[in-house]
């Protein structure tokens, strides 16, 4: 297996039947929650940073030659937007010095991970607009911006359990 090819799929993880962008998802929050509970919220968004461009590279590697430009395997996008998505709660406990947020406050992640696979699936707008460029950078960037309407979503629906946003 090439090096893109070990990337794009997150090392395997595309081929997972059914659904491999979901299986995708469940493995980015595992990896997602992991990463902030032991290094912290800063490792987290520098992860996120880092896997964008990664997930860029490693995607147009991989269909450079295919017609294909968004094949089913490919799921380094859904660890990109995923984590997008997680970066909103995560960031809200951390501004307010929380140590292990994940555990005390699991609807969190829970809302990231189902708001993520909602805007992934439906593809509202822009997400869908990107998603219909059929090229690898529309491969990315639809679960880019469904990564950040999942984040912006779950800070509401936080809001509205808690009495936030009541009048």
């Amino acid at each position: 297996m090439t090096l893109p090819r070990l990337i794009a799929t997150v090392f395997g993880t595309g081929y997972l039947r059914p659904a491999p962008g979901t299986w995708g998802s469940a493995v980015a929050i595992v990896a997602g929650v992991a990463i902030d509970h032991v290094l912290g919220f800063p490792a987290l968004l520098v992860a996120t940073l880092a896997v964008i461009p990664l997930g860029y590279w490693a995607t147009a590697r991989m269909v450079a030659d295919s017609p294909d430009k968004d094949p089913s395997e490919i799921v380094i996008d859904e660890v990109a937007g995923q984590w997008i998505a997680l970066l909103f709660p995560a960031a809200a406990f951390w501004m307010r010095g929380m140590e292990q947020w994940w555990l005390a406050a699991y609807p969190g992640w829970v809302a990231a991970f189902l708001f993520f696979r909602l805007f992934d699936i439906w593809k509202p707008g822009p997400v869908g607009r990107a998603d219909r460029r059929g090229d690898a950078s529309g491969t990315m960037e639809d679960d880019l911006w469904a990564g950040l309407f999942a984040g912006v979503a779950t800070l509401i629906a936080a809001g509205i359990a808690h009495g936030i946003m009541a009048t």
